[in-house]
């Protein structure tokens, strides 16, 4: 009888094991942090790219005009407002900023003499206008009328609209609005004073315009 051949020994397969729960959370976090930093950066330079393009796109012209007697000539982005002209190009900061909307009044200045809420008028309009703000009012250390009337009336509290209020009071008489105490609170209504001063206000434009 011939002897069988015997089958070579194979070892069994070694299982895998399992990755335990510290190893699984550890990679995943790892990878899940290289793909976010990755979407990171590409936004991040994405953006830079969008807005180094809107800059480069936004159109600007120069605008020529006087304020408070002296020439100016400035490029500008179409989308200035005097406002910002004002307060960012020439550091006349006296006009302010308060609702940025044209409903407060505390950036009122005079262009061709007339009152003008300036955060709402482009300055590229202004080509070779005429702007008054309330630095261009007093001659030298000799203050306005209508300034001296607001210390004499103390018509001011916290001052952050006094400026509006001044120069609108000044148009305000330049205009002939001052037969009376109620015609000078009519064509001053568009000037909003948080602190309550409207009395002492009224009564300063009448000082300044003679009528006290």
């Amino acid at each position: 009888m011939s002897a069988q051949p015997s089958e070579p020994a194979v070892s069994p397969p070694t299982p895998l094991s399992a990755p335990s729960r510290r190893t699984f959370i550890a990679t995943t976090s790892a990878a899940g942090g290289v793909i976010a930093a990755s979407g990171l950066v590409a936004g991040q330079s994405l953006l830079g790219v969008e807005e180094a393009t809107a800059a480069e796109a936004s159109p600007s012209s120069r605008v020529s005009l006087t304020v408070n007697g002296k020439r100016h000539t400035i490029t500008v982005d179409n989308r200035t407002s005097l406002l910002d002209l004002l307060r960012e190009h020439l550091g006349l900061i006296g006009s302010k900023k308060g609702c940025n909307a044209g409903a407060c009044g505390a950036c009122t200045v005079l262009v061709d003499g007339r009152r003008v809420n300036s955060c709402l008028t482009l300055a590229v309009r202004l080509d070779g206008a005429e702007v008054t703000t309330v630095e261009g009012l007093a001659k030298g250390d000799e203050l306005h009328p209508l300034q001296q009337a607001f210390i004499d009336q103390d018509a001011f509290q916290c001052g952050y609209c006094t400026p509006g209020q001044i120069v609108s009071g000044v148009g305000c008489i330049q205009e002939g609005h001052t037969g009376s105490a109620d015609e000078i609170r009519e064509w001053m209504s568009g000037n909003i004073c948080r602190c309550g001063c409207y009395v002492k206000i009224v009564r300063a434009v009448e000082q300044a315009s003679g009528r006290k």
